[in-house]
């Protein structure tokens, strides 16, 4: 039997438009196009022992609508739609005092504010959060409620221009790749009464590269690989008067975001972190742990909850 293979070459001209495509020169920081964006983010953590027996997970599910400024010098208007949280196989369950909130979405905003919030979230609307059934969150989930909102806007420190210092708008060609400007930078973490002001995250050396092209929602995108290199954290939380709990330990993270190279919204985005730690609690041995953290982000034509 006789077999004959297809040509294992592309015709001349093909190869000469793909080059061309490849090694052109691209803008990542075009102006935003002016309509409603519409993100869905599913936040997971996978909680380890050191054993490597599994203690649980957790999945935070977070919905935003961004009006975007009919002026390019003001800041986006971001409302929360809706927002769950499921822990291990119990039902998901939504939080109802974060429906609606808005905030104004700010990338110079930090802790230090006279709000309290980084990019502009106030600190308040998380104080004391109740689920759907009246019942209140831990601490530890109150804080990842919160965090996903943070963790949301940080693939906008990567994805768009950085007023100081290197950025994406440095990125020009495929394969280039810089040192990000946030790079060993150390943003408080606190949260409202509850986790202290002395609470930080640290970042590593970040490095930001223009992987490639790709397809997302039907549109042309950069494809963004961020990675933090080796960060740190310190932690002292106040669950309850007259009690101080304090985790400290070290974090990896790193993810791609595809953005649209013509209006400039991210298409989509993820997010993997490996997180070790320990924590101290009074009159306890202390608790060490591993954290295998994913996020999935997902820009959508529109999110309808009535339906």
């Amino acid at each position: 039997m006789l077999l004959i293979s297809p040509p294992s070459y592309l015709p001349a001209q093909q190869i000469s438009n793909t080059k061309k495509l490849l090694s052109q020169e691209y803008n990542l920081v075009p102006q935003h196009s002016k309509d409603t964006q519409y993100y869905e983010m599913e936040s997971k953590l996978q909680k380890h022992a050191l054993d490597g027996t599994s203690q649980g997970w957790d999945v935070y599910r977070l919905y935003l609508r961004c009006a975007p400024s009919s002026n390019a010098s003001s800041e986006d208007e971001y409302t929360c739609l809706k927002f769950t949280v499921q822990t291990n196989n119990s039902a998901e369950v939504s939080i109802p005092s974060l429906i609606n909130f808005k905030y104004l979405f700010s990338l110079s905003a930090n802790t230090d504010d006279k709000k309290g919030g980084m990019f502009g979230i106030d600190h308040s609307k998380f104080e004391k959060l109740t689920d759907e059934n009246g019942k209140m969150l831990p601490l530890e989930n109150t804080y990842h409620v919160y965090n996903a909102f943070v963790d949301f806007h940080t693939m906008s420190v990567f994805a768009e221009k950085t007023p100081t210092g290197n950025g994406v708008q440095n990125l020009k060609h495929i394969g280039d790749k810089i040192v990000h400007q946030a790079s060993f930078s150390q943003p408080h973490v606190s949260l409202g009464s509850q986790v202290d002001e002395s609470s930080y995250f640290k970042n590593g050396e970040i490095t930001l590269a223009l992987k490639g092209l790709s397809m997302a929602n039907n549109k042309t995108c950069a494809m963004l690989e961020y990675d933090s290199g080796e960060s740190s954290f310190y932690m002292l939380m106040k669950p309850m008067a007259n009690m101080e709990v304090t985790a400290k330990g070290s974090s990896h993270y790193w993810g791609d975001i595809y953005k649209d190279l013509t209006t400039g919204w991210i298409q989509k985005a993820n997010l993997h972190e490996l997180v070790i730690s320990e924590t101290t609690v009074p009159g306890m041995n202390k608790i060490n742990s591993v954290i295998d953290r994913s996020i999935n982000i997902k820009n959508e034509k529109e999110l309808n909850f009535e339906k």
